[in-house]
């Protein structure tokens, strides 16, 4: 995606622009009067995760970390920096959610992971989503830490994102009736410590395959950037280093799995805020047998204020203004070229639908999946990569190509 670099930098002077004063005010008012407000009317657990989501924007924001440019930069450059990352942010994962899920229970409460069949639906969707990431832009957390931090182009992915996750709600029952195999955690059938064994072997093949791979290219590694030298602290403002944005988003995901008693999700809120606006419309989703199952159908006929998905995408958006703000980076722009607005669309609704059908996003199925134990999240993770390559091939019909890919952003 062509447009500003995601890695903040201050004012030499220590001065905010305007924009980012308004942002950063907002973005305190929206976390602080949010929390006491869910805390109020519907629970302590629902006020401290929009914080979690908060915490998790602003990590996104400050450590560049994403997922959509770590692949492509590893397809087209063959540097795996950010994959490497990656494989820290699972790595601590799943030493720190094996446990818990294989006992059940954390902290004296029940706890279960995300854990999906293997089948089609989820080769189809993965894939759709792999495309979608080059096409939109961004994944689900980069979508959210983006528009957040005022990147306005990607505020029409999340549009999309949002039609193209509905949509796959009205066919959804042909998607699961596809042939699949029964949903497998390594967790539970390995045990807490054959499980994280396994996994760890995994992660380190994945790893020394892109050192491999980078070193045969480039004759040595890339080291990360020096941060800029800026006014204030770089705790506040950023650029926080990529390897400690992995474990601060591996950490917040297990305070997630704490509070909610799952692990972090993003995109399902994103069917709900499409269905419950389709109702507003006339159209009425209830209808579809995606929203007939018990646990939809309850969230549909509630205020989306008791989803902890949308609560927490809401603090993930807040805590990225937030941290644009504090870096005085907030600054929207709208002329946007017009292939990049039909790119940021078809690759909202590849997004939003392949999400759905694959059982999540590479936060839901990837990242949330594989902290699981569980195997639909491999095999999303290569459909998407296949998806990603394709992606990639079809970037230069919407985007002008930069002449280095940059291993931070979306």
């Amino acid at each position: 995606m062509a447009g500003p670099t995601l890695v903040p930098s201050g004012r030499g002077n220590g001065t905010l622009p305007r924009s980012s004063l308004i942002a950063g005010i907002v973005a305190v008012v929206v976390l602080a009067l949010g929390a006491m407000v869910l805390v109020g009317t519907i629970s302590p657990s629902q006020g401290a995760l929009l914080l979690v989501g908060g915490a998790l924007g602003a990590v996104l924001y400050h450590a560049a970390f994403g997922f959509t440019s770590a692949w492509r930069v590893f397809i087209v450059d063959r540097r795996g920096r950010g994959l490497r990352a990656q494989m820290l942010l699972l790595a601590v994962a799943v030493v720190l959610f094996f446990p818990p899920l294989a006992a059940g229970t954390l902290f004296g409460h029940s706890v279960h992971g995300f854990v999906a069949p293997i089948g089609l639906s989820v080769v189809a969707g993965a894939f759709m989503f792999g495309l979608g990431m080059q096409l939109g832009g961004g994944c689900a957390p980069g979508t959210l830490f983006t528009a957040g931090g005022g990147n306005t182009r990607m505020v029409v992915t999340l549009v999309f994102f949002i039609i193209g996750s509905v949509l796959a709600t009205i066919n959804f029952d042909w998607w699961t009736s596809l042939p699949a195999f029964q949903p497998v955690s390594l967790a539970t059938t390995l045990g807490s410590s054959g499980g994280v064994v396994l996994s760890l072997l995994l992660f380190g093949a994945i790893a020394a395959v892109t050192v491999w791979l980078e070193k045969r290219r480039h004759g040595s590694l890339e080291r990360a950037a020096k941060p800029r030298q800026q006014h204030g602290s770089r705790w506040l403002r950023g650029p926080w280093p990529l390897l400690f944005g992995a474990v601060a988003l591996a950490v917040l995901n297990f305070m997630t799995l704490a509070i909610a008693g799952r692990p972090w999700g993003i995109t399902s809120a994103f069917a709900l805020w499409g269905a419950k606006l389709s109702q507003l419309l006339g159209v009425e989703p209830g209808q579809w047998a995606y929203w007939q199952q018990p646990g939809n159908a309850k969230a549909l006929s509630e205020s989306i204020w008791h989803d902890v998905t949308t609560v927490m995408d809401f603090g993930v958006i807040a805590g990225a203004m937030l941290a644009a703000a504090l870096a005085g980076r907030f600054a929207p722009k709208f002329d946007i070229p017009l292939r990049s607005l039909v790119a940021a669309a078809i690759g909202g609704i590849l997004l939003g639908y392949g999400a759905r059908i694959a059982f999540g996003c590479n936060i839901g199925a990837y990242f949330s999946g594989i902290a699981s134990g569980s195997l639909h999240g491999w095999l999303w993770l290569v459909c998407a990569f296949a998806g990603n390559m394709l992606g990639v091939k079809l970037r230069p019909f919407f985007f002008r190509q930069p002449k280095k890919p940059a291993v931070s952003g979306v």
